[in-house]
């Protein structure tokens, strides 16, 4: 267990929710201080060149100042209908306090929240390399991408496992849409049922307007008929 303290203790990302193939994800990479005399005062973390993300929107953390680099692509992306010539190569957060409050203290962590996406579709996992500075001067380099049935190499860098795509690119189940769909659908033929029924009982109405006021008529007419037949009577 000793041992296995430090070597746990290491940068990580995690989704916050699902991180779906070809969809959009909010990430948060955990910082870990492992020093007992320094602090965290910057990490940079460099996104992976061969599934470059032309989305990367960073949340702001207090006692931190974000900068985000952009590289130009070899070959354009396509999100959107727009074309996308760029995308961001590496963030870095630098702590902008003072004294004891500057950075990430002994014994402590941070979390560093980010929006990112396109997702690649074609791939099952994305490996950022980080770089955590401490504040005297120490560069801890966590690049060493670890390998499947291989034990955890000693500076792992932070692996973000991407889950099954959805048919929705933002993470929406195409399944619940066609549910939707469907349930608009049979809304649809029960409206048409609906106005079926609603015409039906409207001739019924007519129908019995019609005959009620034939009824009138008729009733009208037969004491006008005996009326004058009483009058002929009498005279």
């Amino acid at each position: 267990m000793l041992l296995a303290g430090p070597a746990a203790a290491h940068v990580s990302v995690q989704p916050q929710g699902e991180a779906a193939k070809g969809g959009f994800a909010t990430v948060s990479f955990k910082v870990p201080n492992e020093r007992d005399d320094a602090s965290t005062t910057k990490v940079e973390v460099n996104f992976p060149a061969d599934h470059p993300l032309a989305s990367v929107l960073p949340q702001p953390v207090p006692g931190w100042k974000i900068d985000v680099t952009k590289s130009k692509l070899a070959k354009p992306l396509t999100s959107h209908g727009n074309t996308i010539k760029e995308a961001v190569s590496k963030v870095t957060w630098t702590a902008n306090g003072t004294g004891e409050d500057k950075g990430i203290p002994s014994g402590q962590f941070q979390q560093f929240p980010l929006s990112i996406g396109q997702l690649p579709e074609d791939a099952d996992q994305l490996v950022f390399k980080a770089l955590q500075t401490y504040s005297d001067n120490e560069v801890v380099r966590w690049i060493e991408e670890p390998k499947e049935g291989a034990d955890e190499p000693e500076s792992p860098a932070p692996v973000l496992k991407l889950s099954a795509a959805t048919d929705d690119e933002h993470g929406g189940s195409a399944d619940g849409t066609a549910s939707a769909q469907d349930g608009s659908g049979t809304g649809d033929s029960g409206s048409a049922d609906t106005k079926s029924e609603n015409a039906s009982g409207s001739d019924g109405d007519t129908t019995a307007r019609v005959l009620g006021i034939v009824g009138i008529v008729v009733g009208v007419a037969g004491v006008a008929f005996g009326v004058l037949a009483g009058r002929r009577r009498t005279s």
